[in-house]
């Protein structure tokens, strides 16, 4: 058996092993080195990893059962010295490695702008793990601020995932709009203020000057004298192949290893692939060509023959909320005409660079559902003069009527991409459903195909459509877990019409399939037993995930943050000193929150029941921000004390929030109450809102500020603070009884409409029966949590099983 022997574990030479091994697992004995301590993860969804959306583990393509089950001898966390290709041999830190044939994968690194400063700790790239997890540690720290250099499409993901873990965040952009190789300057424009909507802050035309700071970086000083203080600093750049090793082999380089059409080098034997490569003056930092090279490779070293071809490539921001697409050639030029569509309303801007009746170009923001129908379009050179008028509107309305929407994916060729993350076209999906694979579970499962970010999803249940016809059937809502058959919403109907009062009931009555339940469906059914059955259900803290259980947020380091609750934002002298001497006390870190509360971080498990009861014995409660439940009312000061102020903003607040406290709710709940259409409470982002005026009161619901950031829709106008407590009650009511567990409220109207919400509310009768069932519910739930916990019998729960620090005498 020959001997392989592969430099560097990332996407492409991660591709490479899966095509060989596939083709034929007997071909070569495998040797993998790589410089990181680990192999094989998707680098690409390192930005759900920085935001928290996704864990490591998530991430990783294959783990050290995946390579021990398909014999590679891994030598992970171990650098190559050089390569003699005379004796064919690869020099490693731990030994000397022989190869019959050899695979530079060594990718690329990241370019760091040589500014003075930029040498110091706490400036990183955004690459791989080791930069995630720097900049994940910086966020932890209260009140943290980055500052991204680079306004492309790793840093605005970067700069996003950094905003959506609290930090303030700066990105400087040294050309006159972001993405300026993707986005023409309009699209730019939308993208720049989606952003700064989200709370990130953009300059452009900004000369970086210098990083300073104190053993590490503290600021950032631009040209114009603008100074940015920070916590840590992102630069990304760009990046260039990582070539050195290849240099120093006597390997030929251009700007990076050049190759051939079957990823050969010049050197015998050796081969390369992926972002360290050069293919006819050509270099690649996206995946889909990495992962063509890596068939092409696969082929080459198993004998057979295929060759690597160039194709046009396509542009995604994998940012939520931020739907961006390009393709081709969109620059200005002579006898180029443009074709633009405009929806300020939506954000919505499309435009098509039309050249000899031929499409060469798009750009789209805000609705880019047909990307992938005009990307085809540039593909394939397709003369455009008889859809010219209606070109802009899509594949679904051309030559005047309207189109099946299914026929622009059928008639998509096979090496159309469909998803981008890993590089399947639509002919290897087809493939795989002529194989078998029949739903979308077995396409991921066979092609990763909408396995990682899930954009293209759609796309993929459109090619199953016309590929097995009738034979599909689009998804149904999913199964609440692997324990049942049952959705959540059968769940809930059935926990009402059959009366099943206690989880026993629920698993014996509704055929669980495990003995308990899972972690997935136990906290869902433990909610929708409590919320239906207030009277006879006992809230069962095992049901719980660890946050609600301690009724503390627990923190990175496995301390915890306490933060009392302030009625409306209103608060005492008293108050304030308590929360000082508790937090000298028990040596907290104190952070105000954007929800005018006092976060006191860094506290011990064991010390929890101690600081709550010096808490308690100020008149200060639960501020439950740990709970799915209502978590703060935030008020601007009203009537009271601005000149502007129409209502008692801040007293209505105060009574909202005596009101709602302590309920439970399918997912957290956040109100505001501005005291007139300035709006400095921010109500109209919240799930609840009020916005105070002359006449009264503007109730709307539904909003998000958070990973999908959405305006309130109008839910009715009241004249009376107790008719706005009162609709609220019944909106709070009828979310808890019908929405989805972990669905928030602007997910839940979205699904069942907010005309049936409308209709629901304005029948009096309706209304008042549901502010009742909120009343019961209350009476049972509203109490004080940490009050209960602080008595002896309890507070010796949170106490260290044993003390592990003390030593034996002898």
């Amino acid at each position: 058996m020959q001997k392989l022997v592969v430099i560097g574990a990332g996407m492409a030479s991660g591709r490479l092993l899966e095509q060989l091994i596939e083709a034929d697992a007997t071909a070569y004995d495998i040797t993998l080195f790589n410089a990181e301590p680990r192999g094989n993860y998707n680098r690409i969804m390192l930005s759900p990893v920085l935001s928290g959306e996704k864990s490591y583990a998530e991430i990783v393509t294959h783990d050290d059962n995946w390579y021990a089950a398909n014999k590679v001898t891994t030598r992970f966390g171990e650098k190559v010295i050089s390569v003699d290709t005379a004796r064919k041999v690869v020099v490693g830190e731990n030994g000397d490695v022989p190869y019959d044939k050899l695979v530079f994968g060594t990718g690329s690194s990241a370019f760091i702008i040589p500014l003075p400063g930029h040498d110091l700790p706490g400036v990183v790239a955004f690459r791989d793990l080791e930069d995630t997890s720097a900049m994940t540690e910086a966020a932890a720290r209260p009140g943290a601020k980055a500052v991204v250099i680079g306004g492309g499409l790793l840093g605005l993901e970067a700069a996003a995932a950094l905003r959506l873990r609290g930090m303030e965040v700066t990105v400087l952009h040294i050309a006159s709009h972001l993405m300026e190789r993707q986005l023409d300057p309009a699209a730019g424009y939308l993208l720049k203020k989606d952003l700064e909507r989200r709370g990130i802050n953009v300059i452009l035309e900004a000369q970086t000057k210098e990083i300073i700071g104190n053993g590490c970086a503290e600021q950032v000083n631009l040209g114009d004298g603008t100074e940015l203080p920070c916590d840590i600093v992102c630069m990304a750049v760009g990046i260039r192949p990582a070539v050195k090793l290849a240099q120093d082999s006597g390997i030929a380089c251009g700007r990076a290893i050049k190759v051939d059409a079957q990823m050969r080098t010049q050197t015998p034997d050796v081969y390369a692939v992926g972002e360290c490569v050069e293919y006819d003056g050509n270099l690649f930092g996206l995946v889909a060509p990495l992962y063509d090279q890596a068939k092409v490779l696969a082929k080459t070293l198993l004998g057979q023959d295929d060759s690597f071809v160039m194709r046009e490539l396509s542009t995604k921001l994998k940012v939520t909320g931020c739907d961006l697409f390009s393709a081709g050639d969109f620059a200005d030029g002579e006898g180029r005409e443009d074709i633009v569509f405009r929806d300020p309303a939506r954000g919505v801007y499309k435009r098509l660079v039309i050249e000899d009746d031929r499409l060469i170009g798009a750009v789209m923001y805000g609705d880019t559902a047909d990307g992938n129908w005009f990307f085809g379009l540039i593909k394939d050179g397709t003369d455009i003069a008889d859809m010219r008028e209606t070109l802009i509107f899509g594949p679904s309305y051309q030559g005047g009527a309207q189109a099946d929407p299914l026929s622009a994916v059928a008639a998509l060729p096979p090496e159309a991409e469909i998803c981008g993350c890993n590089g399947v076209c639509k002919g290897d999906i087809v493939s795989a459903i002529e194989a078998g694979a029949s739903d979308l579970g077995a396409i991921r499962a066979t092609t990763k195909a909408s396995a990682s970010c899930g954009t293209c999803t759609g796309l993929v249940e459109q090619v199953l459509s016309v590929t097995l016809g009738d034979d599909f059937v689009l998804p149904t809502a999913q199964p609440i877990c692997g324990c049942c058959d049952l959705t959540h919403e059968d769940v809930r109907r059935l926990i009402k019409t059959k009366e099943l009062k206690s989880q026993e009931a629920v698993w014996q009555e509704l055929g669980w399939k495990t003995r308990n339940g899972c972690h997935s469906c136990r906290p869902a059914v433990n909610f929708y037993l409590l919320a239906d059955w207030p009277l006879d259900y006992k809230d069962d803290p095992q049901s719980r995930f660890v946050n609600e259980r301690n009724h503390a947020n627990i923190q990175k380091d496995g301390t915890y943050s306490v933060m009392p609750r302030m009625w409306g934002g209103m608060t005492t002298p008293q108050e304030l000193i308590a929360i000082a001497q508790a937090a000298e006390k028990y040596g907290a870190t104190v952070k105000v929150t954007g929800g005018m509360r006092i976060d006191l971080l860094g506290i011990q498990k064991e010390d929890l029941p101690a600081i709550w009861h010096d808490l308690n014995q100020a008149g200060m409660v639960s501020g439950h921000a740990y709970t799915k439940g209502l978590r703060t009312v935030k008020t601007c000061v009203g009537k009271d004390w601005c000149r502007f102020g129409t209502q008692d903003s801040t007293g209505l607040g105060v009574k909202l929030e005596k009101k709602l406290w302590a309920s439970w709710t399918p997912h957290k709940v956040k109100l505001g109450v501005s005291g007139c259409p300035r709006n400095c409470a921010e109500a109209t982002c919240k799930d609840i809102g009020v916005i105070c005026v002359d006449s009264g009161y503007q109730l709307s619901v539904a909003g998000a500020a958070g990973m999908d950031v959405k305006e309130t829709e109008r839910l009715v106008d009241l004249t009376t603070e107790d008719e706005v407590i009162e609709w609220t009650s019944a909106f709070v009511q009828l979310y808890r009884e019908n929405a989805k567990y972990l669905d928030r409220a602007y997910k839940w109207v979205a699904k069942v409409g907010l005309d049936w919400v409308k209709e629901t509310l304005a029948d009096p009768a309706t209304r008042k029966a549901l502010v009742e069932r909120f009343d019961i519910s209350q009476s049972v739930y509203q109490h004080d949590p940490w009050a209960e916990r602080a008595v002896p019998s309890e507070a010796v729960k949170f106490q260290p099983m044993a003390d592990l620090t003390q030593e034996a005498a002898e």
